[in-house]
C-alpha cells in the first residue's frame, strides 16, 4: 500500500504536531478537530492557537470538523486522549459508508483504558473488528517534533508492509520511525511509562535527590519488563525507544505533563486541583488503575505503580507511600 494522504484525528498539541510530521514528509494532510471553531483557526490563521500556539502550520494542512474527510485519507492517526478512543472508533465506524473500508489506523495515544483495562489495540478490535491497525510511540514532545528538532519512534504492527509504507510516509530527516512488529509491547511501554514519571515528578516535589529518581526509573523498567512479559511483549521493545526511551524522557524533562503533575502532587498540591487548572491531559492519572489491573490479573507485582495508584486513587499519603517502598525487603536486582 501507498499512503500519500495523511488524516490526523485529533487536534491536541500531539495531533497537531503529527500533522506536521506528515506535511514535512510530503503527505497530503487533513486535521481533523472535534471543535469546528478550532478547525476553522487552523484554516484561517495556519496555527493551533490553543495547543500549540508557538508553531506555524503549514498551509497546505488542511482543518477539518467532519470526520468523514479526514477518513477519507489513506491512513488515519489517532491522537486523541487514550480514554477517548473508544468513542472516536464508534466515530468513525458510523461515519464511513457501509460499502467502505476504513483505511490503517495508527494509535498515537499512550494508556489503558480504565474499568475495562483493555490497551487501544484491543479498544479498536471491540468496536471495529478486524480493521488494520498500527502503534506509533516513543520519546517525543510535541512542541520539538511541531518544530522539526530531530525525534525517532517506534512504529509497531503485525502487518509488515502496513509499517513500511507508514515509514515511507511519515519517516524525514528530522522524524525517524524504526520498525516493529511488536505493537503489544510498543503500547505497554508508553502507557506505563507514564504512570512513572508521575512517581518521578513526586520525587522530584518532595526534594529526595537524583539518586532516588534514577533509582526508581530503573526499578520501574523492572516492573514494565515484568508485566510487558507475562502479558507476551518482547523485551527487545521495552528495551528501545518506546519503552526504555520513552521512559527516560517522560521522567526527566518539565515539559512532560505527567512529570509536572507528580512535582505538583510532591509540593503537597490537591489532585483535584491540579486537574481542574490544566488544559491538556496527563494519561498516567488514568492509565495507573488500570495497569494495576493488569498487574493483579496477570499476578505480577508492581510495588513502585501500585504507589502511584494508591496517592492517586485511593486516598494514599504521600509520605506513607514512600516510606513503604524504602522499607521493602532488599532482594537481588533483575527483572
Amino acid at each position: 500500500m501507498s499512503a500519500q494522504s495523511i488524516g490526523v484525528v485529533g487536534a491536541g498539541a500531539w495531533g497537531t504536531a503529527l500533522a506536521t510530521a506528515a506535511r514535512r514528509a510530503g503527505r497530503d494532510v487533513v486535521l481533523w478537530a472535534r471543535d469546528p471553531a478550532l478547525a476553522a483557526r487552523v484554516n484561517a490563521q495556519h496555527a493551533n492557537p490553543d495547543y500549540l500556539p508557538e508553531v506555524a502550520l503549514d498551509p497546505a494542512i488542511r482543518g477539518t470538523n467532519d470526520l468523514a474527510q479526514a477518513a477519507g485519507c489513506d491512513a488515519l492517526l489517532l491522537t486523541v486522549p487514550a480514554q477517548h478512543i473508544r468513542w472516536i472508533a464508534g466515530e468513525l465506524a458510523a461515519a464511513i459508508p457501509g460499502s467502505a473500508a476504513c483505511p490503517p489506523l495508527v494509535i498515537c495515544a499512550k494508556g489503558i483504558e480504565q474499568g475495562s483495562g483493555a490497551l487501544m489495540s484491543e479498544v479498536l478490535e471491540e468496536v471495529m473488528p478486524g480493521q488494520g491497525f498500527a502503534v506509533l510511540s516513543g520519546p517525543t514532545f510535541a512542541a520539538e517534533v511541531a518544530r522539526g528538532l530531530p525525534a525517532a519512534v517506534t512504529l509497531a504492527a503485525r502487518d509488515e508492509a502496513l509499517a513500511e509504507a507508514l515509514v515511507s510516509a511519515l519517516g524525514s530527516a528530522s522524524f525517524r520511525p524504526y520498525l516493529s512488529s511488536d505493537p503489544l509491547g510498543a503500547q505497554l511501554g508508553g502507557a506505563l511509562k507514564n504512570v512513572i514519571a508521575i512517581a518521578c515528578g513526586i520525587v522530584a516535589g518532595r526534594a529526595l535527590g537524583d539518586n532516588a529518581r534514577a533509582a526508581l526509573i530503573t526499578r520501574a523498567l523492572a516492573e514494565i519488563m515484568r508485566l510487558g512479559t507475562a502479558l507476551g511483549a518482547r523485551r527487545e521493545t521495552l528495551m528501545g525507544l518506546s519503552g526504555l526511551g520513552d521512559l527516560v524522557l517522560t521522567c526527566t524533562s518539565t515539559l512532560s505533563r505527567n512529570y509536572t503533575l507528580g512535582v505538583a502532587l510532591g509540593e503537597g498540591q490537591d489532585l483535584s486541583a491540579i486537574m481542574a487548572g490544566r488544559r491538556t491531559v496527563a494519561e498516567g492519572v488514568f492509565s495507573a488503575s488500570a495497569a494495576m489491573e493488569l498487574a493483579r490479573r496477570h499476578q505480577v507485582e508492581m510495588p513502585i505503580t501500585q504507589a502511584v495508584d494508591a496517592l492517586l486513587n485511593r486516598g494514599a499519603d504521600i509520605d506513607d507511600a514512600i516510606r513503604g517502598l524504602l522499607a521493602r525487603p532488599f532482594t537481588a536486582e533483575g527483572f
